[in-house]
């Protein structure tokens, strides 16, 4: 394989809802470039894209699979990503490696919830787009409906480049105004037949060339002037003007395939091939300092790492992007992130799970290596010539799933945990945690399909076999109210004993509250002396104020410190629940000691007891998680959303319209998302999609209080 050049590289992303062809596509793209001689199929499980055991077995693409190209002296890299908004990782990965997106749209269905948020993408990392209208051959496709929506959706900078004569089972041609020819294909599709456009065809095909030149000019002045003197461009201007109008995202072309039967797919790679941008076209990234690192083959030697495969056999294929300079087989590098020195082996150019080894790869391109000692995903590697270059550019969304794991079998809790870490190198957006709030394990991710991916991987793969369960709700507890309690803890057993009493005041706390003078309780009044104050910025959220006000020496100032431990202590386990405490000012204002038997566990114990007893008194009550969720909806299942939000104490908080969809905002309880992934899913059947993020703490309804603090009791007693 010749050793391609920065100018002679395009990286391209494979994007599209579920269902939109994605896989299909990318076996038609290497069929005609002639890396494969003959293309495989979801349904027989033998593409190059989902070749991962667990994708076998779904029938369902996990995964982002790197592949590449050789189409007329150049070289064309692509992602195939998962359609599911469960693996969304492994597209806004390929995102930030790659130039352009090729965003595929089912023609039976339009452009979805899933192809607005790879939109959205593409429109936050500033890469351009082309459309793929696919699946023409469906009974269902409407090609001028669908072109109606994405112009609603995406406005005017939707540029038709081909139209379709006929949709459905007889699709077979198309007319191209770009190269103004009518495309026509046989039953096996491939290479097409070009003939001049029918007459009949002809008014409409010379409108959008002339809207498809209008759009070109606009991107350069120069252009812009010859169209105004000329109304025409060569072929040759056309291109660059389309090249610079993706680049500046002001024009998205559109094109037509039926990449499973193989129509349209290598007029596309055409276009692919001779317009779209090359790396050396492209801005610069930026490392970790915020300095540019120009895509320079005589630059620096530093690559990327983006994606870990554990494939078969193999063990860990390290996916990366060279950065800049040169990267050879042999070379001796240093992990930019962990400090360790690294040889890498051999490398190679990608296609699925076949790896073409190579010698040499450039500043822009995309390759593989196996068998490295100490890198992770997202680690960069450095010749000697770079000055600590590092990246830091892929950030993943928050996960929306959650659930607590164990190991059925407790003596594989450890090999599960490891297994977790490294599959983790693989998809960044499975995040693990180890609660020690929740004293749980809980695995995070994009939803249901997406953690039950990986038990099925832990199960099958890895022969650990694992359940899971609801995680706990991170409940708070509070107080409304003053309250006063005394404890004395006195045992003696021979020898030295033990004696520590502790009086104390509970109340809310709020910062910038004043410092107590008095308190009254039954009449009785409490004049405060204020010998020292604390404040703590809880870890868990909240404060705790604690203030020293003995008198009289009744309590050694020695003791302090343990006295506030044992408030700590039943702040970390909450009386009511178990759950963290918060916002309580605490006042020691009496107490006892032995000269003899009064320790630091003494008063530790003693303020353990008194502030619990304290805090059950101050009418405690709970605190619950509330959630800002955002919705994207079509309008069609608004109805039924609404009423499901309605069932899990949810509060609309607003309505509005959004490139077609509707976007429904509200607050809920975190309790009631804990299966809202699944139930969304069921409701719109897999059509809408949701982002939360946390807003506050607020106080849980009193049903739900009782309800709590008798579920919590009871998991104590069956404790003892």
């Amino acid at each position: 394989m010749k050793v391609y050049q920065t100018n002679e590289i395009k990286n391209i992303a494979l994007i599209g809802a579920k269902g939109s062809g994605k896989t299909t596509l990318a076996e038609s793209l290497l069929y005609e470039a002639g890396v494969i001689k003959r293309r495989g199929s979801v349904e027989q499980k033998n593409t190059v894209s989902d070749f991962m055991p667990v994708e076998l077995n779904l029938g369902y693409s996990v995964f982002p699979t790197v592949f590449h190209t050789e189409w007329n002296n150049k070289k064309l890299n692509f992602i195939d990503c998962p359609g599911s908004d469960d693996f969304v990782g492994g597209a806004i990965t390929a995102l930030n490696v790659t130039d352009l997106a090729v965003i595929l749209i089912n023609g039976q269905y339009g452009p979805e919830v899933g192809t607005q948020n790879n939109y959205r993408y593409t429109e936050k990392l500033k890469k351009p787009v082309i459309f793929l209208i696919n699946q023409l051959d469906s009974d269902k496709c409407d090609f001028d409906n669908v072109m109606n929506q994405m112009r609603e959706v995406y406005g005017s900078k939707c540029v038709q480049i081909q139209y379709p004569l006929e949709t459905g089972p007889n699709f077979h041609s198309l007319i191209d105004v770009l190269i103004m020819k009518k495309l026509s294909w046989g039953p096996d599709g491939g290479e097409p037949k070009r003939e001049e456009i029918p007459a009949e065809e002809k008014e409409k095909a010379d409108e959008l060339h002339k809207a498809l030149v209008e759009a070109a000019a606009e991107n350069d002045e120069g252009l812009m002037e010859k169209f105004f003197d000329d109304e025409v461009l060569t072929e040759d201007e056309l291109r660059m003007g389309i090249r610079k109008g993706l680049i500046n995202r002001d024009m998205f072309p559109v094109f037509c395939v039926d990449a499973h039967k193989d129509m349209g797919v290598q007029r596309l790679m055409e276009f692919l091939g001779n317009v779209v941008p090359f790396v050396s076209d492209m801005p610069a990234y930026r490392d970790t300092r915020g300095e540019e690192v120009p895509a320079d083959s005589n630059g620096p030697e530093s690559i990327y790492f983006f994606k870990t495969g554990m494939e078969p056999h193999i063990g860990e294929v390290s996916y990366f992007k060279v950065m800049s300079g040169k990267v050879h087989a042999g070379d001796d590098l240093t992990n930019a992130d962990r400090g360790s020195k690294e040889r890498l082996g051999q490398i190679y150019a990608c296609a699925g799970s076949n790896r073409l080894p190579v010698d040499e790869l450039v500043a822009g391109d995309i390759g593989c290596t196996v068998k490295l000692k100490d890198v992770k995903t997202g680690n960069t590697l450095d010749g000697k010539d770079a000055e600590n270059i590092r990246f830091d550019f892929v950030k993943y969304p928050r996960p929306k799933y959650a659930r607590a794991i164990k190991a059925k079998n407790p003596q594989d809790l450890e090999k599960v945990m490891a297994v977790l870490t490294r599959m983790r190198q693989e998809d960044p957006t499975w995040v693990v945690e180890q609660s020690k709030e929740l004293r749980q394990t809980i695995v995070h991710g994009q939803g249901e399909f997406h953690l039950r991916v990986l038990k099925w991987r832990l199960e099958n793969n890895e022969k650990l076999e694992v359940e899971y369960e609801e995680p706990r709700v991170p409940y708070r507890e509070t107080i409304t109210k003053k309250a006063k309690s005394t404890y004395r803890h006195k045992k003696q057993s021979g020898g030295a004993g033990q004696f520590g009493e502790v009086s104390l005041i509970v109340e809310p706390y709020a910062e910038g509250m004043p410092d107590p003078t008095v308190y009254k309780f039954d009449g009785q009044e409490f004049k405060m002396n204020i010998k020292s104050k604390e404040e703590k910025d809880l870890p868990w959220g909240g404060k705790l104020q604690f203030i020293n006000s003995v008198v009289g020496g009744a309590i050694d100032m020695r003791f302090m410190p343990a006295i506030l431990k044992g408030v700590m202590d039943c702040m970390e386990r909450g009386p009511l629940t178990g759950s963290y405490a918060r916002d309580v000012r605490v006042v020691v204002y009496d107490g006892k000691m032995h000269p003899v038997d009064s320790n630091e566990l003494s008063f530790t114990l003693a303020a353990r007891h008194a502030f619990s007893d304290a805090f059950k008194a101050a009418g405690p009550k709970i605190l619950e998680p509330i959630y800002d969720l955002e919705i994207y909806v079509p309008s069609d299942y608004m109805g039924d959303v609404m009423s499901d939000l309605q069932g899990r104490r949810a509060i609309i908080m607003g309505m509005d319209s959004e490139a077609g969809y509707q976007k429904l905002q509200a607050k809920i309880p975190l309790k009631e998302l804990s299966n809202y992934s699944v139930a969304l899913s069921s409701l719109t059947g897999g059509r809408a999609s949701f982002t939360t993020k946390f807003a506050s703490y607020e106080l849980v309804p009193g049903d739900l209080q009782t309800k709590l603090i008798a579920e919590h009791e009871k998991e104590q007693q069956a404790e003892e």
